[in-house]
């Protein structure tokens, strides 16, 4: 069965209309779902919609209202809603175009595959698509999903484009307001330099495969156990390590690091890894002090 387009419309660049479909470019994870159950009897908890003093309700008798004060309220039928028409309800114009690097990353919230609707469109569909591609621009304007306008932004995918919604500035908490408090210091260069030689020896090329969700899996072996009656024994909760203390020594931490073979970083590296890099200074001394050498890097399996 074809996927159903979550949205039809046009795309607009000057005079140009592009008809196009989009379609939702994720889907919901893995979850686990509870009921609340009576425990004494076993059944499940049900909740009906009820009014004060009338009981429940007919669900053909509710409506959306807006409270104005408490206790007061509007009352506003979907027709009214369906006639509060916006030109982006059907039309995402293109109105200004910047580097995609100028869009902080916490600004995205959900992409769409875009695609032309039809044969007709395709040639302006890949017109617009190799003229973003080509300036290394993304395009910028508004369009109305389901209820409410967004900021989206437009690039190249592929054969495809990709849509993206963006969260006004509003919906963005200040960085600085959590961030004032982290004093304005430069690290130690040995430290610096033991630190980035762990991340080179764990850089790899990303694959989203690579990854799944652990909590999920263990949430359901747990309820597989209990449903074969087997016992399950909980663990205490190790006491958090109070703030401020200095059990771990930062060096010698980073150093262990290095010279540990990593077993999930050498299953994650599946394509050709990259150039190991030169020992810095800190760590040739590091090393000598110790007098130990880290452990070579264990060769990248070839990818399957």
């Amino acid at each position: 069965m074809a996927a159903r387009a979550y949205w039809q419309g046009q795309i607009r660049l000057a005079l140009v209309s592009i008809p196009v479909e989009i379609y939702s470019a994720t889907k919901s994870g893995a979850t686990v779902a509870f009921n609340q159950i009576h425990e004494p009897s076993g059944e499940r908890i049900k909740y009906e919609k009820v009014a004060p003093g009338i009981g429940p309700v007919d669900p053909e008798d509710i409506v959306k209202g807006f409270q104005y004060e408490k206790g007061k309220y509007v009352l506003i039928t979907d027709d009214e809603i369906e006639a509060v028409k916006l030109e982006s309800k059907k039309t995402l114009e293109l109105t200004q175009f910047v580097d995609s690097s100028e869009i902080d990353a916490i600004y995205y919230d959900k992409p769409y595959f875009v695609v032309p609707a039809d044969d007709l469109a395709e040639e302006a569909f890949v017109v617009l698509r190799e003229a973003l591609r080509k300036a290394k621009k993304v395009g910028l304007g508004q369009l109305a999903l389901r209820g409410r306008e967004y900021v989206v932004s437009l690039k190249p995918c592929g054969r495809g484009m990709v849509l993206e919604t963006l969260r006004y500035a509003d919906e963005v908490n200040k960085a600085a307001s959590y961030f004032r408090d982290i004093a304005e210091t430069k690290p130690d260069e040995d430290l610096l330099d033991l630190a980035t030689s762990l991340i080179d020896k764990k850089t790899a090329r990303f694959h989203a495969d690579d990854y799944h969700d652990r909590y999920i899996d263990a949430l359901k072996e747990l309820i597989e156990r209990k449903r074969k009656g087997k016992t399950i024994e909980i663990e205490e909760d190790q006491p958090a390590q109070s703030r401020g203390s200095n059990v771990v020594d930062l060096m010698a931490a980073l150093k262990r690091s290095l010279e540990k073979p990593s077993a999930a970083n050498d299953s994650a590296v599946k394509t050709k890894p990259a150039k190991a890099p030169a020992k810095t200074s800190a760590a040739k001394k590091a090393a000598a002090k110790d007098d130990e050498a880290p452990a070579k890097r264990a060769p990248a399996r070839k990818r399957a």
